[in-house]
This record gives C-alpha cells, structure tokens and sequence, in this order.
C-alpha cells in the first residue's frame, strides 16, 4: 500500500481530544483495519515480510487497538452493543492477519510459521491481546444490559443462544490467550500487559463465565507457578484466579 494512500487515512483520524464516543473510534479503528489489510495483502503479492514496525504501520495496528480510546469511553451502557462487536471484531481479525501470515493452509496448524510470527511479531501480539481481552470485558458488561432492555417479542432464541455462545467462547479465549501470550511470549513485559488484562477486568469474568467454564479456567490456572516465567504476570494472573474462586 503506498505510503501516501496511508498517510491519507491517518489523517483521518486526527480529532479533538474530547470525542472520545464509541461509534467515532469505531469508525477510526475500522478504518485503519482496512488500511492494514491492503497492506498486509501489498506485502504478500511481493512475497515479503511485513514490517509491523514501519511508523505508518505502527500508528494503524495503534488506531485498531487503541487501548487509551477504550479506557477513555464512558461507562458501558446497553447501546454499547451497536457499535463496539464491530470494534472487537475489526481488531480480532487485523492480528489474524500477521499471526498466521505465511501459514500453509490446511486442516493442521502451521506451527513453524506461527512460532515465527509469534516470536517476530510478539510484542503487537501482547498489544492485540489485551486490547481483545478489555474490549471483551465491555461487551460482558454491555450485552447483559441490552438483552434486559428489549421487549420480550425481540428477546429471540437466536439471540439469547448468541448470548450464551458468547459466555462459553470467553472462557476459551482467555484461556488460549493465557497460554500462547503469556506462556509462550519471550519477553516479560508482554506477558505483564496480558496478564494485567485479565487482573484489571476480573470482576467482570468472574461473573460473566458460566460456572463450569469459570471451574475449568480455574483448574487450568491451578499450576501456572510452573509455566508463567514471569513474577509480576504471576501475581496478576493468581489475583485474576482468586476473584474467580471468590464466587459462590
């Protein structure tokens, strides 16, 4: 993607300091996904690595997982849900795109080329990661609300079985996230900005999981003296663990 196009798209982002609504830092954050991927595929056509690096780059991967943005929004609320699954969304995809960069297809992982992208590409993998476990926290907190708010004849199968769907899958991503961002990273500061996903957001999960998905992450964590290098990323997961145990 040449780099005028991107500097073109950056510039679009530029905004006051005070607009910090959901549906604006959707559209930014979308936006920049986009301008990623175009990039993303440029490299590919040219049989190249990217360069996640590369400033103009840098500040697209920063406007999808814009960790201050989020923190900056108001509290959740239930229209919360109109926007921000496109957020999430936009962000899950976007750190696909460099995890299994060059990854053969297939019915089984290509493990060298993701151990090669996860050592490369680590440190926006950490970034990715805590801004998905947040951004998922919010929607925890949202979906409930939304659910309440609509009368009863929309209250639908479809979407009380999503909502359960959601519940199960949050359990799965936080433990699959606990093991390749924070087991498998090879620096401690990433598995420190992991690790303090889970820690700052804990009451959410802990009453969010489904009581047999909290006891299974429980059980997981059970051990991660033996597996988590590192001590700061230690005590935060063990104070994730412990407002889980909390729970009657």
């Amino acid at each position: 993607m040449p780099i005028v196009r991107i500097l073109l798209i950056l510039l679009a982002f530029v905004s006051p300091a005070f607009a910090q609504d959901g549906i604006h830092e959707l559209t930014a954050a979308r936006d920049a996904a986009k301008a990623f991927k175009a990039y993303i595929d440029g490299v590919a056509k040219k049989g190249e690595r990217p360069d996640l690096t590369r400033p103009d780059v840098a500040v697209l991967l920063g406007r999808v997982y814009d960790l201050d943005a989020l923190a900056a929004l108001p509290p959740p609320e239930a229209s919360d849900m109109n926007w921000l699954p496109d957020w999430t969304d936009a962000a899950n995809q976007s750190h696909k795109l460099f995890i299994f960069y060059g990854a053969k297809p297939g019915p089984q992982p290509d493990l060298p080329a993701l151990a090669r992208n996860m050592t490369e590409y680590g440190d926006q993998y950490a970034v990715a990661i805590s801004f998905m476990i947040r951004g998922m926290a919010r929607e925890a907190v949202a979906m409930p609300m939304f659910l309440k708010e609509l009368p009863p004849e929309q209250r639908t199968r479809i979407r009380e079985e999503g909502f359960a769907g959601f519940r199960k899958n949050s359990a799965l991503y936080i433990l699959s996230t606990v093991c390749a961002a924070i087991q498998g990273a090879s620096k401690p500061a990433n598995a420190r900005l992991v690790a303090a996903a889970l820690r700052d957001t804990r009451d959410v999960w802990a009453s969010f999981l489904l009581p047999q998905d909290r006891a299974r992450v429980i059980a997981e964590l059970a051990d991660l003296p033996k597996w988590a290098p590192d001590e700061l990323a230690r005590a935060d997961l063990a104070t994730f663990t412990a407002a889980l145990q909390a729970v009657n």
